[in-house]
C-alpha cells in the first residue's frame, strides 16, 4: 500500500471553485507521494482537471452532485434546483447502490470529497475511510434557501449524515460556519500560487509598460459581461474569453495566450475583476492581486468571503448596476490607491495534504 496508494476522488463540477480547493492539497500529496494512484469523478472536463492537477489521473466524467442551478454566474434558478433535489432523491436508492458498487470496484485506499455527499455516503457503506474538504456544504446552502421545507429537512438528514461519515471535514478559510456538523476542523486557506509574467505578457500583447491590465473571470460558470458598452480608458486593458466574442482595442482573449496558466495569468495582471468565489478569493489574497468584485447577494457563502477578504486582501464592491454601465475607471484608481495587504501564505494546502498522507500511508494516525 505505501508504494502505491489508491486515492478516489469526488469532485463536484459546480463551477470551479471545488476544483481549485482540491487540486493544490492533491499536487502537494503527490510531490510526497509521487507514485500515488489518482481516480476523480467529476463531471467536469479532463482538460480542466489536467490544467490544475499535475500527473497522471484515471478521470470518471459524471457528476455526483447537483450543487444549485444558474440561470448566470450571479443568479441561482430555485425553482429548477428545488426540482433536481426532488428527482435526485426519488432516485436516492438506485444511485446509492451505484455509487457503493463503484467505490468497490475501484478499491481506494481513501475517498476525498468536494464536496459530494452521495460518495461520502457510499464510502461508509463499503467501508472506504473518507476525507471531506470544502469551505461550504451542500446541505447548508438548501437550507439557506428553503430553512422550513419539509421535503428538504428529510433531503438534509441524508446529506449531513453523509458529511457526518468522514472521518474529518476539512474547513479552509474563508468558509461557512457548518454548525450541524460534527467533524469539522478548521484549516488555512488553500490556493494556488502563481508567478508574474507581466513583462511577457506585456510583449505579446502589445501592451505599454505603464498599461492597467484587468483579469476578469466569473468562474466556471461563464457569463459574458455587457462590454460592447463599456467606457474605453486609454491604459486600461481587459484580459476576456474569446468566447465572449467581442473586438475592442482594449479587450485581450486569453486563448491568445492559452500557454499561460491562468494563475500565472493572475499574478500578472494588476487587479481580478470577479464575484464572490472560493477559489477567486483565496488566489487573489494568497497571491497579492486586489479584487474588484461585483455583489452576489443572494449566495449563502458570499458574506463569510467578503468579509475575509476586506481582513486580507485589497477588495472594492463594484454594484451589478456599475458593471452593467461600465464607466469603471474610477473603481479601478480608488482600488488600486488602497494600500497593498502582503500576499497571505496558503497555509491550508500542506494541512490537508499531511491529513491526507496519514490516512493514506498509517504514518503517524
Amino acid at each position: 500500500m505505501f508504494s502505491a496508494p489508491h486515492l478516489f476522488v469526488a469532485l463536484s463540477g459546480h463551477g470551479f471553485g471545488h476544483l481549485a480547493q482540491a487540486a493544490p492539497v492533491l499536487n502537494a500529496l503527490r510531490r510526497r507521494l509521487p507514485a500515488l494512484r489518482l481516480t476523480v469523478q467529476s463531471a467536469l472536463s479532463g482538460d480542466v482537471l489536467q490544467a490544475r492537477i499535475a500527473g497522471e489521473l484515471t478521470h470518471i466524467p459524471e457528476a455526483t452532485d447537483l450543487g444549485m442551478i444558474m440561470a448566470s454566474a450571479l443568479e441561482v434558478k430555485t425553482a429548477e434546483s428545488l426540482a433536481a433535489y426532488r428527482a435526485f432523491h426519488a432516485d436516492w436508492e438506485h444511485c446509492f447502490a451505484r455509487q457503493t458498487a463503484l467505490l468497490r470496484e475501484h478499491a481506494p485506499d481513501l475517498l476525498f470529497a468536494n464536496i459530494p455527499y452521495l460518495p461520502l455516503a457510499a464510502a461508509a457503506q463499503a467501508g472506504i475511510p473518507a476525507v471531506a474538504l470544502c469551505s461550504l456544504n451542500w446541505a447548508d446552502i438548501l437550507k439557506s434557501y428553503w430553512p422550513e421545507d419539509a421535503e428538504v429537512k428529510s433531503w438534509r438528514e441524508i446529506m449531513l449524515a453523509a458529511y457526518n461519515s468522514a472521518a474529518v471535514f476539512l474547513r479552509p478559510v474563508p468558509a461557512m460556519p457548518m454548525p450541524e456538523l460534527r467533524n469539522t476542523q478548521a484549516i488555512g486557506p488553500i490556493a494556488a500560487l502563481g508567478r508574474d509574467r507581466r513583462s511577457e505578457l506585456n510583449r505579446r500583447f502589445g501592451l505599454p509598460e505603464d498599461g492597467i491590465l484587468v483579469l476578469i473571470t466569473l468562474g466556471g460558470i461563464d457569463t459574458p459581461l455587457p462590454m460592447a458598452r463599456w467606457s474605453v480608458h486609454p491604459g486600461l486593458y481587459w484580459i476576456i474569453p474569446e468566447a465572449w466574442n467581442l473586438q475592442r482595442a482594449d479587450c485581450l482573449h486569453r486563448e491568445q495566450v492559452a500557454d499561460i496558466p491562468f494563475i500565472d495569468l493572475l499574478c500578472s495582471s494588476d487587479l481580478l475583476l470577479t464575484k464572490p468565489g472560493y477559489g477567486a478569493f483565496a488566489e487573489a489574497a494568497c497571491n497579492g492581486r486586489p479584487v474588484l468584485y461585483v455583489e452576489r447577494d443572494n449566495w449563502p457563502e458570499t458574506p463569510y468571503l467578503v468579509d475575509w477578504l476586506h481582513v486580507h486582501g485589497n477588495a472594492l464592491l463594484l454594484s451589478q448596476e456599475t458593471l452593467l454601465d461600465g464607466d469603471l475607471a474610477e473603481p479601478v484608481q480608488t482600488l488600486l490607491a488602497q494600500s497593498r495587504r502582503p500576499a497571505l501564505p496558503p497555509q491550508g494546502i500542506d494541512m490537508a495534504a499531511d491529513r491526507l498522507y496519514r490516512y493514506l500511508t498509517g504514518v503517524g494516525q
